[in-house]
This record gives C-alpha cells, sequence and structure tokens, in this order.
C-alpha cells in the first residue's frame, strides 16, 4: 500500500471534471455523458482518506442518497478517492467488493458501479496499452449510474455496443501524445 497523501477536495473535483469534460465527452468516450454534465446532473463527491471500510460505507451512503433524489436533480455520482487505492490491482479489489456490497445493500437492478483509475488496465493488454486510457481517470474514481438511465441511453443510441470499440480506435488515432495534450492528470490545469 502506498503512503497516504492528502489532495485538496476542491482540486481533486477540479480534475475530475477537467478529465470528464475533456476526455470522457470531449473525445466521445461516453456519448451519454455530455447530456447530464450540462444539465448539472452529475455529482461529484470526495472521499478524503484512505480507510477503506470508511469508503465502502461512503459509497453505501452515496448510493442511498442517488435513489433518493430524482434523476433529474442527480442522475449519477462520481466518488473520487484521491488519498486511498492507488494500486490499481488494490482499487481492482476493491471495486469488486463494492459491487458485491452494493448487491446486499439492494441496489441490484437500480444502480450499476463503473471504476476508473489512473493506472487503469485490462486484462489481457500491456500497462502502457492506450486502449487503456478509457478508463484512465485523475483519481480513483467509484462511478454509480442508474440502470434506467443506462437503458434510455442505450435505446437512444444506435449501435451502444460499438463504443468500446470507437473508443479504442479514437485513442489509437490520438496517441499518448494527444492523451498528454490533453491535460487530463491529477494537478494538471492548475487550481480550479
Amino acid at each position: 500500500m502506498m503512503p497516504s497523501m492528502t489532495i485538496d477536495a476542491d482540486q481533486a473535483i477540479a480534475d475530475t471534471r477537467r478529465w470528464v469534460d475533456r476526455a470522457v465527452i470531449g473525445l466521445q468516450l461516453c456519448p451519454f455523458a455530455k447530456a447530464v454534465q450540462v444539465r448539472g446532473q452529475v455529482h461529484y463527491a470526495v472521499h478524503a482518506g484512505d480507510d477503506l471500510d470508511r469508503l465502502a460505507a461512503r459509497l453505501l451512503a452515496e448510493a442511498e442518497a442517488l435513489r433518493a433524489l430524482p434523476a433529474d436533480v442527480r442522475d449519477t455520482t462520481l466518488l473520487i478517492v484521491p488519498d486511498a487505492l492507488h494500486d490499481f490491482y488494490d482499487f481492482h479489489d476493491f471495486s469488486g467488493r463494492c459491487e458485491r456490497l452494493m448487491r446486499r445493500a439492494g441496489h441490484e437492478g437500480e444502480l450499476q458501479l463503473a471504476s476508473f483509475h489512473p493506472r487503469f488496465q485490462f486484462a489481457g493488454t500491456d500497462e502502457d496499452d492506450i486502449g487503456n486510457f478509457t478508463n484512465r481517470s485523475p483519481h480513483p474514481v467509484l462511478h454509480l449510474l442508474r440502470e434506467a438511465s443506462i437503458d434510455r441511453a442505450v435505446d437512444a443510441f444506435p449501435n451502444a455496443a460499438d463504443i468500446f470499440e470507437r473508443n479504442i480506435d479514437t485513442l489509437e488515432a490520438l496517441g499518448e501524445g494527444g492523451w498528454a495534450a490533453l491535460d487530463v492528470g491529477a494537478g494538471a490545469g492548475g487550481r480550479p
């Protein structure tokens, strides 16, 4: 486990918003993200510290808060974890634990959990494979999504199954230099 480092919550949110705007929306990695971002329906939350039990409890609390609000107020939540889970494999294991906790808490069929990490790596790929950058965020992020919103977005987007392949093509064309030019890493772009 890497030593804990404290990152200001405002900076972590600014980093993550910049990544969403420049990479996720700017490169159209997720064609569903722009509408909820523009309408202010994305909730950005930061979990400070490195206590994983508290983080799991926070995720469950964020899931309850998301379900308690109508989708037109809050459609999705990005829980940013700047002070913990810097090792991708630890993060991956923790994400699996969180999925199990969410099922036990009764969120199955209502919410899905997606994950993003600065060192994200798909199984069977090399660490520096450009395709991994589709899921690389400036800080570890646990993303809560409403299943009903996903279903509506998929119905509205023809060939939704092709998104992953298109994203790989986009990143291969962009290359590592193009990704670096987006300036979407932690602390990039200066203070908010």
